[in-house]
């Protein structure tokens, strides 16, 4: 119960990565608040949490909608005192090819994820203490590509710049600010009810990994778990974490 006492916002937080972030936390006796733009999914994930004797709130919410992220802070503080860390997970992501890609697709993507973490931050940090974390889930896209991917590519680069320039602002708030980028990570069984299957992954899949298999969810929840850990992480700050099982220092040559 390492967190007990602490109050955590999750973007993002009802499916996905955000899911498992919000269990982690949960089970180490964190308040923990979902945010999130599906109310179907978030109202099924905080009675799942409220099950088990969790504390735990949810509030629909569009990060990109800077009203909505003032809301969303100023309801957690009013609620839970303050804010000790920031998990900026929301994330949207379309592929398409570049040619028929219209403006609002673009603009929709990096509002949502650069734009949203930026609005976290500026109204979270108010209700943070010193000895808080801010930590933002990028992607191995920020480092490199497949085609039809430009505006997620360019708003999880973005969102890197984004890390080291807020942990500069921050410091001398004590703040930390943080990034994971998540590689291939298996999301399949981590949603709402209504969406949730395993997705069918081959040997292949897992063996073109280093680590011999596909991501989990699970593995970047830990890892914000010990980003966020003042005593394990406080000398960490402006950093970004790749989780890839090695695949972005893989050489791959076609034969």
């Amino acid at each position: 119960m390492h967190f007990t006492g602490n109050t955590v916002i999750v973007t993002g937080g009802a499916q996905g990565i955000g899911m498992a972030v919000t269990f982690a936390f949960a089970r180490e006796g964190a308040s923990v608040v979902i945010a999130d733009i599906d109310p179907e999914a978030g109202e099924e994930h905080l009675a799942t949490l409220l099950s088990a004797g969790h504390a735990a709130a949810f509030l629909q919410t569009d990060v990109a909608d800077e009203s909505g992220v003032r809301s969303l802070m100023g309801y957690t503080a009013e609620r839970f005192g303050k804010v000790d860390v920031l998990i900026n997970n929301a994330g949207y992501m379309e592929t398409m090819p570049l040619l028929d890609r219209p403006v609002e697709n673009w603009d929709r993507c990096l509002a949502v994820n650069l734009r949203g973490p930026f609005l976290c931050a500026k109204y979270a940090v108010p209700h943070m203490p010193p000895g808080s974390t801010i930590i933002n889930i990028a992607s191995t896209r920020a480092l490199m590509s497949e085609p039809d991917t430009e505006p997620y590519s360019a708003s999880k680069g973005g969102l890197l710049g984004l890390t080291h320039a807020l942990a500069a602002s921050l410091g001398p708030r004590r703040i930390r600010v943080n990034a994971v980028s998540p590689g291939w990570i298996d999301v399949s069984n981590w949603k709402k009810r209504s969406r949730r299957a395993q997705a069918p992954l081959s040997p292949r899949d897992h063996e073109q990994h280093f680590a011999g298999r596909v991501g989990r969810p699970e593995d970047i929840a830990q890892a914000c778990l010990y980003l966020a850990d003042s005593e394990r992480a406080g000398f960490i700050t402006g950093q970004n974490l790749v989780i890839d099982g090695g695949m972005t220092i893989k050489m791959i040559y076609e034969e």
